[in-house]
This record gives structure tokens, sequence and C-alpha cells, in this order.
């Protein structure tokens, strides 16, 4: 009785090894879980513009965003002054703003919803074709 006890030891031991041995190479080169990407939103103020990054539908649906007037243009470099408080909300595109006044400069693209205060002189570089819809102040 002994010597199958110690067989069935042998046995399940070399059986153990087996399929340790074949598992191991999967568990190494198995790839690492890729982060989500953060859909939250967030929110900046540059140079005195207000940039909100990915706001929730709500939000937009509240301010009434789909019913504002449309505008767009292709890739452009150009200056603008703001005659009113405009805001935006890009539908497409990517633009790299110079404000007068400040060193630097920094990019909206899709998804952000931007305010930029009445007076304000940019340079509006438009690095991919734009379309937004806007709001201005009355």
């Amino acid at each position: 009785m002994k010597k199958i006890g110690n067989n069935h030891t042998l046995i399940l031991s070399l059986l153990l090894v087996v399929v340790v041995s074949l598992f191991i190479p999967f568990i190494i080169s198995s790839p690492k879980a890729k982060p989500r990407k953060s859909m939250s939103t967030t929110t900046s103020d540059i140079f005195g513009v207000k940039i909100e990054k990915n706001p929730p539908p709500s939000k937009l649906a509240h301010l009434g965003v789909t019913s504002w007037p449309k505008w767009g243009c292709p890739p452009s470099k150009f200056p603008w002054t703001f005659k009113a408080t405009e805001t935006m909300y890009l539908l497409e595109g990517k633009v790299k703003v110079n404000v007068d006044g400040f060193e630097g400069s920094f990019e909206i693209g899709a998804g952000d919803l931007v305010v930029f205060p009445k007076g304000m002189k940019i340079t509006w570089d438009v690095i991919e074709a734009v379309n937004k819809h806007y709001s201005l102040e009355k």
C-alpha cells in the first residue's frame, strides 16, 4: 500500500510540473491590460480662456449646443478679435491658439467646450479643419 501511495504522489507531482510548465509561457508573455482612456471632464483656464474637455452630454443639452449656429474652416492662420464673449463646442478639428499679450500657446480640439472673453485678441492657427457650434453673448 505504501508503494501505491508513493506512486500516486510521484504521478501527481509530475503532472503538476507538466501543467505548470505548459502555462508559464502564457503567463509570462500575456500582454498587460491597457489602461482605459479617461473620458472624465477636465476644466482649465488658460490666458483667460475657459476650456472644458469632454463635457457631459447633459451639459451640452442644457446649453442647447446643437441649436447654435455652425462655423467651419480649412487649415489656415489668421488674427481674430472677439467682439462678444463666444462659447464654442468643437465637433471636429484642432486649433493652436496664441493670445495677444501672452507667451506661448495652447491647443483646443474636437470635444472641447471653450469660452473666449469679449475683446480678446488671438491668432487662430487651424491645424486640422474645424467644424464647431458657437454662441455669442448678447
